[in-house]
């Protein structure tokens, strides 16, 4: 075998081998894409050029990540584990419990060796342009990582445009390095646009030296805000205007098509965190249908960047002997992204959103879970270990030398570093490297099958796991368990048997307990070795509350508010559903947050009076239980 020759030949970590040209390698990561955003998975959008690269290159359909951002990208550079390479969790999300411990330094950790450093040290050129996410500092920039030249955003993302506006409330301005010094950005700056500008830069300011080059194209497309250059605004204007419970059927029965859902699967029911599209106003309506407007218009104008580099390969002569990976670094973003921090009051003050603005400078808008649910067949999507997370779409193509078609056999952004190694010829350290010890390699090489020497890339015996804030998977073989926190789940394991059931639609761990049982063992081991250090609540970063409620009476305006006098013994039995709050947050949230909002938990009513005093009220007799003060901090008992 090669990959077993390239052993007995290479001495040393990075050394090569002489016998021919070594390939050039380009990698295309994609922001928050939706599994059926693609025409080759079934989308309206227009993606001619990734559907192309599809035609003549290997289509993967269970080609797994990360349920977010950086631990992907810190997965995908060291070919090991998130915990393993620093990122058990993202900036900003880590509990107390977790501080200091290994494997939540939310960096790249020096206990992994990046392949980009190993390629540059066998004589590759290495750039990056795009999202870095892996560390704001000196130590752990992109050239640190073995990238030659670099222009990227350092943190998760921002406006797309030259204002560099944060994702959360910041006095500062996003910052960007250009081979480690800070970049100013051209007027007229746009994220993929530029990304792809000085990507073709560097490609072309090294092809006169022969040495081969590793490109990494890190798109912060389609991720939130939803913005677009003005004379793109208006590709998909009332394209949506259905809304996203047709796009979510239609979107499903084009992936039945596709052979991406079983033939025998129903369309999978709303999301509980989404409402009824025919429930929504005129406006409501409007403003939702442009977001999708919007995004879809952000995906194609990726796909145009794509085909750039395409272009750029083409004219130096190199498309054919450049393998190109594409692929999501982890599904939609459905989140309420409105809860983050102090987003609520922030975008209300700060941005315009009229359907005027929307997608221009000054705009902050993002997809929601309606669309988010309709742009993925599979159950729930970023952030979550639930395939509509961690199921991404994927291509791999290598001209003459790769296969075309599609496969269904189980891949993981944890394969690439092992692909792009034996393909250069470069030899991984294992666990020792320039004197300290790091994690080997857990990924396998998807060549074999690219250039038909095999079926599948890990057989069946595939295992893999996955923790982030506090949500927990495994899959081993067919079968695979999952721990999500209420509302999103049921807070204990579920079981679900992905070859018949990928939706993970059906529980089964009340009916095959053993099952169950052999999988939390095969996660706890799995935990055990890569450091998992469990949060003691859900750290997500954008939360759904757990239930919320209003008054529904011919006597109130219908309005999501009911100030006390409303509520009594009478009529607090007509409560209804209206939107979710998190009832550890009661006693720390802003009382803005909750003044004048019955929440209904447990037999529990909580609201606050006109003076922001939060009260507990027993829900079906109307007693006061208890009240609460924010100003001095003071709880008293009825």
């Amino acid at each position: 075998m090669r990959s077993l020759a390239l052993a007995l030949l290479l001495a040393v970590p990075g050394a090569v081998a002489a016998e021919k040209p070594r390939p050039n390698v380009l990698l295309i990561v994609a922001d928050d894409l939706g599994y059926t955003d693609l025409g080759f998975t079934g989308g309206e959008i227009r993606t001619p050029n990734l559907d192309a690269l599809a035609r003549s290159g290997l289509v993967l359909s269970s080609f797994l990540v990360s349920p977010a951002c950086s631990p992907t990208r810190a997965m995908l550079l060291s070919g090991a584990d998130a915990h393993l390479a620093g990122l058990g969790t993202m900036a900003g999300q880590i509990d107390a419990n977790q501080k200091g411990r290994p494997g939540y330094e939310a960096v790249l950790s020096d206990r992994v060796v990046p392949f980009p450093a190993l390629l540059r040290d066998a004589g590759y050129h290495t750039y990056i342009a795009g999202k870095w996410h892996l560390g704001a500092d000196a130590a752990h920039a992109p050239e640190r990582a073995g990238f030659e030249h670099s222009f990227v955003l350092l943190k998760g993302g921002a406006s797309h445009f030259a204002d560099a506006t944060e994702l959360t409330e910041s006095e500062s301005r996003a910052a960007y390095r250009e081979d480690g010094r800070e970049a100013a950005l051209r007027p007229g700056f746009y994220s993929s646009e530029d990304y792809t500008d000085h990507l073709v830069r560097m490609i072309e300011s090294g092809l006169g030296d022969g040495r081969p080059f590793f490109a990494y194209a890190a798109y912060t497309a389609p991720h939130w805000p939803l913005q677009l250059p003005d004379a793109e605004l208006d590709r998909y204007r009332h394209a949506y205007d259905e809304g996203y419970d047709a796009l979510r059927r239609r979107r499903f029965e084009n992936a039945r098509h596709h052979g991406l859902v079983p033939e025998d699967a129903a369309v999978p029911a709303r999301a509980p965190f989404a409402r009824a599209w025919d429930a929504l106003t005129s406006d409501e309506k409007r403003s939702e249908a442009r977001r999708m407007e919007i995004y879809a218009g952000m995906v194609e104008n990726l796909d145009r960047q794509v085909g750039r580099l395409v272009e750029c390969l083409k004219r130096s002569g190199h498309y054919d002997d450049t393998l190109i990976l594409f692929f999501s670094d982890n599904g939609p973003e459905g989140n309420p992204i409105d809860r983050m921090q102090t987003n609520a009051e922030w975008i209300k003050r700060r941005f315009d959103n009229s359907d005027a603005n929307l997608g221009r400078v000054g705009s902050y808008a993002w997809l929601g879970p309606g669309w988010a649910q309709a742009t993925t067949p599979f159950r729930l999507w970023k952030s979550f270990p639930t395939e509509g997370g961690i199921r991404v779409p994927a291509i791999l193509r290598y001209g003459s030398r790769g296969g075309t078609g599609a496969t269904a056999a189980v891949a993981s952004v944890m394969d690439i570093a092992p692909t792009v190694l034996e393909l250069a010829g470069v030899r991984h350290p294992g666990s020792l490297y320039e004197g300290r010890a790091v994690a080997p390699l857990e990924g396998r090489s998807l060549l074999p099958v690219l250039q038909g020497r095999a079926r599948t890339f890990h057989g069946p015996g595939f295992e893999m796991g996955l923790e982030l804030f506090g949500r927990r998977a495994l899959r081993s073989g067919r079968y695979k368990i999952v721990w999500l926190y209420e509302p999103y789940g049921p807070g204990r394991w579920e079981l679900h048997d992905l070859a018949a059931d990928p939706l993970e639609s059906k529980d089964l761990a009340a009916s095959q307990p053993e099952t169950l049982a052999e999988l939390v063992r095969a996660w706890e081991s799995y935990a055990a070795r890569v450091g998992v250090v469990l949060p003691t609540r859900d750290m997500g970063y954008a939360l759904e509350p757990a239930r919320e409620w209003r008054v529904n009476s011919g006597a109130l305006d219908g309005r999501r508010y009911s100030p006390l006098a409303q509520i009594d013994s009478k009529n607090v039995s007509r409560l209804e559903l209206a939107w979710t709050f998190r009832t550890d947050d009661v006693q720390t949230a802003p009382a803005s947050t909750i003044q004048c909002t019955p929440i209904v938990v447990d037999g529990v009513m909580y609201l606050t009076t006109p003076g922001l005093k939060v009260l507990a009220l027993d829900a079906a007799s109307g007693r006061k239980l208890w009240e609460f003060d924010p100003s001095p901090g003071v709880r008293a008992a009825a």
